[in-house]
């Protein structure tokens, strides 16, 4: 599996890929967050927080993790090269792993140097350090597990089209479903008292518990059936492919 994750690693960084992404996903927060006028620049808004960049974030990874991801096996698939490695010393399972931890930790990379901003609002509260380490630590963690959800639908999408824009457009799809679309059908109050529990199905619902500080096991539980849910499904198209 490691040798998988090298491999990812090693092609995202050997070409622009790794590195657009990393810059693109920084350019657009620190743009909105920073220079833009408007309600998320937080030298605006009155009061020191990273609120903003917690709403951005998840929806700039809407459209870049599937960018990252569309490649993980559509190009395999394309190629051929599936069945090598398929011929490896190595199972369906490690090889799925190797393609999304890769892709996971392109993410993470993007997110680490964000971390820059919990100093900047430390220093520009008032007083200074006064801020929320509880609820920015959960936002964190939020996030990333938000990322590995999109992950995994993302190498899912990848799975099933040998197309690339089609994997893309597939996994913004189901990405945009799983954050914002069960909540917003919920929104028009169609089911009655249904509306609640189809929220719940939603991502964000379960991100912004998170991000207040209090680490619920139902939110755990949550992105971690999402994630292996889209695994085994990849893993069982992974099996079949001739």
């Amino acid at each position: 599996m490691r040798t998988i994750i090298k491999k990812e690693l090693i092609s995202f960084f050997s070409s622009p890929i790794g590195y657009l992404v990393i810059g693109i996903y920084l350019l657009i927060n620190g743009l909105f967050l920073w220079f833009f006028d408007g309600d998320f620049n937080i030298l605006q808004a009155g009061f020191a927080d990273l609120n903003a960049y917690f709403f951005l974030a998840p929806w700039i990874f809407i459209f870049l993790i599937p960018a990252i991801t569309m490649r993980s096996f559509s190009d395999e698939i394309n190629s051929g090269t599936i069945e090598i490695l398929k011929t490896k010393p190595l199972t369906n399972w490690q090889i799925l792993f190797g393609k999304y931890f890769g892709s996971l930790i392109l993410v993470f990379l993007a997110i680490l140097p964000t971390i820059i901003y919990v100093y900047s609002i430390y220093n520009l509260g008032e007083p200074i350090g006064n801020i929320e380490f509880g609820a920015t630590i959960g936002s964190f963690l939020g996030l990333l597990f938000l990322a590995s959800a999109y992950t995994a639908i993302g190498v899912f999408s990848s799975a099933i089209s040998k197309n690339q824009i089609v994997s893309f457009i597939i996994a913004v799809s189901i990405s945009f479903l799983f954050y914002y679309g069960f909540e917003a059908f919920a929104n028009y109050n169609l089911l009655g008292n249904l509306d609640y529990t189809l929220q719940q199905f939603g991502m964000n619902e379960h991100f912004k518990s998170i991000s207040k500080g209090v680490i619920d096991t139902r939110n755990l539980i949550y992105f971690a059936s999402i994630t292996f849910l889209f695994l085994v499904i990849t893993n069982f198209k992974i099996q079949h492919e001739k």
